[in-house]
């Protein structure tokens, strides 16, 4: 395990690249005695320091959940990060790329809990019941550590590679559709690149919800009502560039578009 002077001085690293938007060597290169709790640690200095510079704490991100993204980054477990108030984009946003790092977009649901939601023993039907709806997202990937080679230690340390998500307009509760079969047809420049439906996620995209509650109760935590969840993508990420017109099709909860400029 890494010290906690080594842990702070990653974290500090990281929050460098973020403001920016470089890269770093690889943790795991260097650091190859780092664990999975190294790399919630070092997330959780980065984070505490946002919180402390006045940024506002929205949500969750939930990563890895598919295995089309299990297969892409050779990383074979969720993981998770934190989403603050101003990463968040309405549907036909313009989304500066400057702000990122290797960017990709991926086709996710997101869910705003109704109720706090609390583990160890949380499952499927009880994070359906904690959720107020669905709104179909994109989330943006914001990768500061370089990508070969990259294992959850280091994506879990880079925030999970998080960087912004894009909302759509769409809202359904849990009960007025049934979440696994949304489908997304993601286009770049009017050409289609990926597709999936969301059962791609554990089987129901609202499974992550309840994996997560039951990851936070591990530290005495639990999910808080009001909270955005973002639960993990059902296609491989896409990448961008300055320029290219996104545009994601989840039939019936509508369409989302956004532009990088």
């Amino acid at each position: 395990m890494l010290s906690p002077e080594q842990i702070a001085a990653l974290a500090a690293e990281l929050a460098e690249a973020d403001r920016t938007h470089g890269v770093i060597p690889r943790i795991t290169a260097r650091h190859p005695e780092a664990t999975i709790e190294d790399s919630y640690a070092i997330q959780g200095v980065w984070r505490d320091q946002n919180l402390a510079a006045g940024r506002t704490l929205v949500g969750r991100k939930i990563g890895l959940t598919s295995k089309a993204m299990q297969q892409a980054t050779g990383i074979t477990e969720p993981d998770y990060g934190v989403m603050f108030d101003d990463t968040v984009y309405a549907s036909g946003a313009e989304i500066p790329v400057d702000l990122f790092s290797n960017v990709r977009v991926e086709v996710e649901l997101a869910f705003v809990l109704a109720k706090p939601l609390e583990g160890p023993d949380a499952t499927l039907d009880d994070a359906l019941a904690a959720i107020d709806y669905a709104v179909p997202a994109l989330e943006i990937l914001n990768s500061h550590i370089e990508l070969e080679g990259r294992t959850i230690v280091d994506t879990i340390s880079d925030n999970a590679a998080y960087g912004a998500m894009v909302l759509g307009d769409v809202r359904k509760r849990p009960d007025e559709i049934d979440l696994r079969w949304v489908p997304g047809v993601l286009s770049r420049n009017g050409e289609i690149e990926e597709t999936g439906v969301a059962a791609g996620v554990l089987g129901h995209p609202a499974t992550g919800v309840a994996w997560l509650a039951n990851k936070f109760a591990q530290h005495g935590a639990r999910l808080e009502a009001g909270e955005i969840i973002l639960a993990g993508s059902f296609t491989r990420p896409m990448w961008v560039s300055r320029g290219d017109a996104v545009r994601c099709d989840y039939g019936p909860m509508g369409v989302i578009e956004c532009r990088f400029v």
